[in-house]
This record gives structure tokens, C-alpha cells and sequence, in this order.
């Protein structure tokens, strides 16, 4: 066996993927139902604060600005159909 043969199937994979994207998206709406004109360095903090513990070597990138500007523009739906 090759050492690059060691690796998550692809359900697996997108199984991790999508259990990263449910963390992201909790913690987007959980702050935007919260935070009622927060700026968006704040949201971009809160986000961080939220997500940084649950994943291995985090480090936020330009998506997670992307949503901060959302919280801040009061973008995000938060109601129990989003």
C-alpha cells in the first residue's frame, strides 16, 4: 500500500465536509439571531470565538469576513425557515 492510499472515503469525506458546514452555518445564524447592530469586526470575532475550538489547525480566511459583512447588513435569515 501507498502511503497516499491512506485517506477518507468519499462518503466520509463529504460526511466531515458537511459536519464543517452545519458548525459554520449554526454559528453565522446563532450570532446574527443575537447580535442586533453589531459591526461586522465584531461579528467577524464571534464567529471566530464560536468555531476556532472545533476544528484542527483553524485559521479564519476570507469567507468567514464574508459573513461577518452579512451579520452586520443584517443579510442573514434568521428566522426557523433559514
Amino acid at each position: 500500500m501507498d502511503i497516499t492510499d491512506i485517506r477518507w472515503n468519499e462518503p466520509a469525506r463529504q460526511k466531515i465536509l458537511d459536519d464543517a458546514d452545519n458548525v459554520l452555518r449554526e454559528a453565522v445564524v446563532a450570532i446574527a439571531r443575537e447580535s442586533d447592530g453589531i459591526s461586522s469586526d465584531e461579528a467577524f470575532a464571534q464567529i471566530n470565538a464560536r468555531i476556532k475550538d472545533r476544528f484542527i489547525d483553524y485559521e479564519p480566511g476570507p469567507d468567514i469576513r464574508t459573513y461577518a459583512d452579512a451579520i452586520a447588513a443584517g443579510e442573514i435569515p434568521t428566522d426557523d425557515a433559514a
